[in-house]
């Protein structure tokens, strides 16, 4: 049987990026060469069970990660849902909406829209995801091809590195988005 390169190479990619560790510091805790390590990375190569399975423990993961595509997926919280945390001193609560991954860049932006021309974007770099969160109004946000209607308080994430829109449905519909890249 052929191992899949390509989805090892993508995985190995994800796994280092995920730790924020360099090339060189996981290939020396995997006891391989960083060249090694690199043409891995580049879908280059037949690596050995054992040198797959170092890089696993050097990358703190189960094996079968490196084997499972980790498909981008939209996620949509809605307004008074979430994992809530309530503090006991003041009229205060926290909703985790996401966490920022290591190594990541996170910009974060007032959207100020009006209905007419759809805001359509292109695909960001890999791995890049807008997170929106409607303040005002209403409109439809995510994937061009699965957008969402959003209100007040509502919450979507989705993989940016695919055509997605934010459609105003009313006027002055306000948001805030936070645009990560890896």
């Amino acid at each position: 049987m052929t191992q899949p390169i390509s989805l090892i190479a993508k995985s190995l990619v994800r796994e280092r990026l995920r730790t924020g560790l360099s090339l060189a510091e996981i290939a020396r805790r995997a006891g391989i060469a960083k060249s090694t390590l690199s043409q891995l990375e580049s879908g280059n190569g037949n690596p050995s069970l054992e040198t797959l399975w170092s890089l696993c423990v050097a990358l703190d993961i189960p094996f079968a990660r490196l084997l499972e595509p980790q498909l981008p997926t939209t996620q949509v919280i809605r307004r008074g849902e979430g994992t809530k945390v309530v503090a006991g001193q003041a009229n205060y609560e926290a909703i985790l909406l996401a966490a920022c991954p290591p190594g990541a860049r996170r910009d974060i932006y007032l959207l100020l829209t009006q209905p007419g021309a759809d805001r359509i974007s292109q695909p960001h770099p890999p791995g890049s995801v807008e997170h929106i969160i409607v303040t005002q109004g209403r409109a439809m946000v995510g994937l061009v091809d699965a957008a969402e209607e959003l209100g007040p308080g509502d919450y979507i994430c989705y993989p940016a590195d695919r055509p997605h829109i934010f459609k105003a449905l009313e006027p002055d519909t306000h948001a805030l988005l936070v645009a990560e890249q890896n």
